[in-house]
């Protein structure tokens, strides 16, 4: 979702080109050479042979999709769209030196046996994890998710059929225009993947490749998520393949909007605390029977500038969304979407959306069109749809995208200072 500028392999630069943060576990030419530690059989607690520090050795992977979400003003308790909007971000990613232990024991010298007695050992047997831990889940899904490598790109995404077919996010393989895509899979090996299609408008694409002994992921119901059920999600954040993260579902029907490359997608989201970062974006949010229940896409930030690290809100496409708009997608090559066939006010503050003013040769309503149809004007005010309160105008597109093209929806519109019902069915375009 976010793209980030070259990092040292230690993730840490001096200015000026100066050395990179020294290793300490490295010896630099014109160092002294380290004394070797040794010990004697009569000192057991003693270091045997030089230590050996983990370094990080290379640059996280990059990705092309920038963004942060940002709240509207909200004057209501009701909840404003969320807009993603580009931004330019680094990211930087450290090495932990030298591995280090505590011993807990209970050390006892006897001058005239020489013998030493630890208490408390542990024979460090290895126990099998509950099918319901996290463990339990991650073990059942880790190898169902894959790493995407689209051009500067990089992200997640997850197997649906044992015949190849893969979801990932839209902005995760739009940057590689007509390159190739890369899959990684949990085994080690990799496989160049074809575009079966993809949706700007829900930020959904499939992608297929030529296997046919893949395991695919099992598909939960979205709609059956409360607020603070446990889920975990998996992908590859800053290119670390196979991340597992644990967290609950911390709000429902989150209007989220995502933009970038000339595309805006809206997503009523489901939101998480599970830690979600850029590279995540395409990989599954499982509940804690290791069902998917949506497809990580967006991540809040702070700001404009402000790095896209985890700050506890994640967003993700309901799975049930996510399910239809691949079946539209493998079935057509293409997805569909319903409109109600007007142009709203993108400067109107709300509270509701405001359908925009005719201009010359661009009427605001649509002719023969389902909002034309139900006789709704100019300047008419949309406040609810279907009892659900409508805040912004990105709002009444999310909540519309809900519904599928044919479906009949009620709304509550101000003309005049006067409230009307009306009912209108909705149109279909693709995208």
């Amino acid at each position: 979702m976010t793209s980030e500028h070259g990092s040292s392999a230690t993730g840490w630069s001096r200015p000026g080109g100066a050395d990179v943060l020294r290793d300490p576990w490295t010896v630099r030419p014109g160092d002294s050479a380290p004394e070797p530690v040794t010990t004697t059989s009569d000192d057991p607690w003693a270091v045997v042979g030089p230590t050996h520090g983990w370094r990080d050795g290379h640059s996280p992977s990059r990705t092309a999709r920038r963004g942060g979400v940002y709240a509207q003003r909200d004057r209501r308790p009701r909840n404003r769209a969320l807009l993603v909007t580009g931004t330019a971000i680094a990211l930087v990613a450290g090495a932990i030196g030298a591995a280090t232990g505590t011993y807990v024991a209970n050390r006892v010298d006897d001058q005239s046996t020489g013998t030493v007695t630890v208490i408390g050992a542990d024979p460090a047997v290895v126990a099998e994890r509950p099918p319901d831990s996290v463990a339990g889940v991650a073990a059942a899904v880790v190898s169902s998710v894959v790493s995407v490598s689209a051009g500067p790109a990089t992200g997640s995404g997850f197997v649906i059929s044992s015949d190849g077919y893969v979801v990932t996010n839209n902005h995760v393989v739009t940057p590689a225009g007509q390159g190739p895509i890369e899959l990684g899979f949990f085994d080690g090996s990799t496989e160049t993947a074809e575009v079966v299609g993809r949706s700007p408008s829900y930020d959904l694409a499939v992608l297929r490749v030529d296997r046919d002994d893949l395991v695919p992921v099992v598909l939960g119901d979205s709609s059956d998520v409360v607020v603070g059920d446990p889920v975990i999600a998996i992908g590859s954040p800053l290119g670390l393949e196979s991340t597992v993260t644990s967290g609950i579902v911390s709000a429902l029907d989150r209007p989220v909007t995502a933009g970038g490359q000339g595309e805006t997608s809206f997503i009523n989201a489901l939101q998480t605390d599970a830690a979600i970062n850029p590279g995540n974006s395409g990989g599954p949010l499982v509940d804690a029977a290791g069902r998917v229940i949506g497809v990580n896409s967006a991540i809040a930030t702070l700001g404009m500038g402000v790095n896209p690290g985890n700050i506890g809100l994640g967003f993700a496409i309901p799975i049930d969304q996510a399910q239809r708009t691949a079946e539209q997608i493998i079935a057509t090559g293409e997805a569909v979407y319903p409109v109600m066939g007007v142009r709203l006010d993108e400067s109107f503050d709300g509270p509701g959306a405001r359908i925009d003013a005719d201009v010359e040769d661009s009427p605001a309503v649509t002719p023969n069109g389902p909002a034309g149809e139900a006789d709704l004007r100019p300047g008419d005010v949309v406040l609810e749809v279907d009892g659900r309160a409508i805040d912004s105008p990105e709002e009444l597109i999310v909540v519309l995208r809900i519904q599928e093209p044919g479906d009949r929806v009620t709304l509550v519109v101000e003309r005049d200072r006067e409230l009307h019902e009306v009912r209108l069915t909705l149109g279909s375009a693709v995208g």
